[in-house]
């Protein structure tokens, strides 16, 4: 009996030849060894223009049209608000945040920026003029040919 269960032990905890795995592409894998360098584009620059660009799809977050380095977005300093803050956008040219800002989850009215919006770089972000990752395969509702409602 003792050596029957050797032998069970052993035939599992054999390896099965018959079940072997293919080597991982060499793109899944990385570099042969973790301290090997890999060669990397350089950080793209962000673009800059101040020109509000055209939101793909309705409701989405407009992006940022200007550099935010060296911003500080903290628990205790905005500065984004700064500018956007509906007291100093007269004062500094720039579009005054959403008044959905101001809402709590339940579309009660706050007096200052609501604490699920305050972080804005969650939603907004800087762009850059890079190659995309993949195609972008959007197509508008008028593209498809759909027309607005009345409009017959």
């Amino acid at each position: 009996m003792r050596r029957a269960i050797l032998l069970l032990l052993a035939a599992v905890s054999a390896p099965a030849v018959a079940h072997a795995q293919a080597p991982a592409p060499a793109e899944l894998v990385g570099p042969v060894s973790p301290m090997d360098t890999i060669a990397q584009e350089p950080v793209p620059k962000w673009v800059t223009d101040d020109v509000r660009q055209m939101r793909a799809y309705p409701e989405q977050p407009p992006t940022i049209p200007h550099s935010i380095d060296g911003y500080q977005l903290s628990v205790n300093t905005n500065r984004c608000m700064s500018c956007h803050k509906r007291e100093y956008t007269q004062a500094s040219g720039a579009p005054m945040i959403s008044i959905t800002h101001f809402q709590t989850r339940d579309g009660q009215m706050l007096a200052d920026i609501s604490p699920r919006r305050y972080f804005c770089t969650e939603c907004h972000v800087p762009q850059a003029n890079v190659k995309p990752l993949v195609e972008n395969r959007f197509r508008d509702m008028s593209e498809l040919g759909f027309k607005p409602a009345g409009s017959e």
